[in-house]
């Protein structure tokens, strides 16, 4: 995997994938200041997220279940000293579809966190991962 970070001005940069894809990261002048994009750490964050939820995604189908839909929130902390590392992440899954039960989307969201989440095992290293999640009918 390669990459590429290339500065535009001020605390704005563009990062590039391997595959060619570009997204803006942009770190605040001052903590309460405005921004024009996400900073890295929020793209650490959205990307363990991602990567989390599409593993529960991929789980349920493959187990052939009726998802339709799988909404994650995330909340985290960060330590108040650098290096600035998350320290608690919490994942809450709304997952929608058919005749889902609590059992197969609970074993899919262990399996992703102990054994295919890249991301999430890699921050667990430094962060307390915690998870839930609610079951939407749409039946």
């Amino acid at each position: 995997m390669k990459g590429r970070v290339n500065w535009v001005e001020g605390n704005t940069f563009v990062a590039e994938s391997n595959s060619g894809h570009a997204v803006v990261m942009h770190a605040a002048p001052a903590p309460d200041a405005p921004t024009i994009a996400p900073s890295p750490m929020e793209y650490v964050l959205l990307g363990a997220g991602g990567c989390t939820a599409f593993d529960v995604v991929h789980i349920l189908k493959r187990g052939r279940h009726d998802v339709q839909g799988c909404d994650l929130r995330l909340e985290a902390e960060r330590a108040t000293e650098d290096p600035k590392v998350f320290t608690k992440i919490h994942y809450h899954f709304i997952v929608s579809g058919r005749n889902l039960k609590p059992d197969t989307v609970e074993r899919a969201i262990a399996l992703s966190a102990e054994k295919y989440c890249s991301a999430s095992i890699m921050l667990e290293k430094t962060a307390t991962i915690t998870h839930d999640f609610e079951i939407i009918d749409l039946g």
